[in-house]
């Protein structure tokens, strides 16, 4: 799809990953507002809806503030960081976008249930929010994974059954963007 819009794209992407391997899906960090829709996500949300295919950038580094330029650059790093895990990861499909309206998320696993990474995007903001769980598939029952980010740690069969709770977004952001990435501790 010609269709550049982040929150369109969740759904494309979940469509096509039935027919295609997220190796073979085009996506892309495009301009905002964006032409098609009008609708303005931020960068990150972007790159995370971007991460689900080859990714890449498609817009004028030029017009961006210094804050997202240094976005991109992270987002540069953690591209190459995770590329292996997303191009030949387990894809894990979490939530159908098409029927649940609160977030989209999606997960790839490497071959050896040794490192995930979860994805997510809030479609629907509401105040005072119920908060959510996102279980997770693929992983080891038995192993325990850290987060990187926050160092706590988790049982496969805690993330699988019980889930990982969201963090709460932030009011003044809509569709706001999460990865986590867990491994395996050895």
């Amino acid at each position: 799809s010609d269709d550049t819009d982040a929150i369109e794209r969740i759904k494309i992407q979940h469509g096509t990953s039935f027919g295609y391997p997220i190796s073979a899906v085009g996506a892309h960090v495009s301009a905002v507002p964006n032409h098609q829709t009008g609708r303005t996500t931020n960068i990150n949300t972007r790159a995370v809806v971007a991460m689900a295919g080859t990714f890449g950038y498609e817009l004028d580094l030029n017009t961006i503030s210094e804050k997202e330029k240094e976005l991109v650059r992270q987002q540069i790093k953690d591209c190459k960081k995770y590329w292996k895990l997303r191009q030949e990861g387990k894809y894990f499909r979490l939530t159908n976008p098409m029927e649940f309206t609160e977030y989209a998320a999606w997960e790839f696993v490497s071959e050896e249930k040794d490192e995930a990474l979860l994805n997510v995007v809030t479609l629907d903001t509401h105040c005072n929010g119920a908060v959510y769980y996102v279980k997770l598939k693929g992983l080891e029952k038995t192993a325990v994974y850290v987060d990187e980010q926050t160092g706590r740690k988790y049982t496969g069969t805690a993330l699988m059954n019980a889930g990982i709770v969201l963090p709460m977004p932030m009011i003044k952001d809509d569709y706001q963007a999460f990865q986590i990435y867990l491994k395996k501790v050895k």
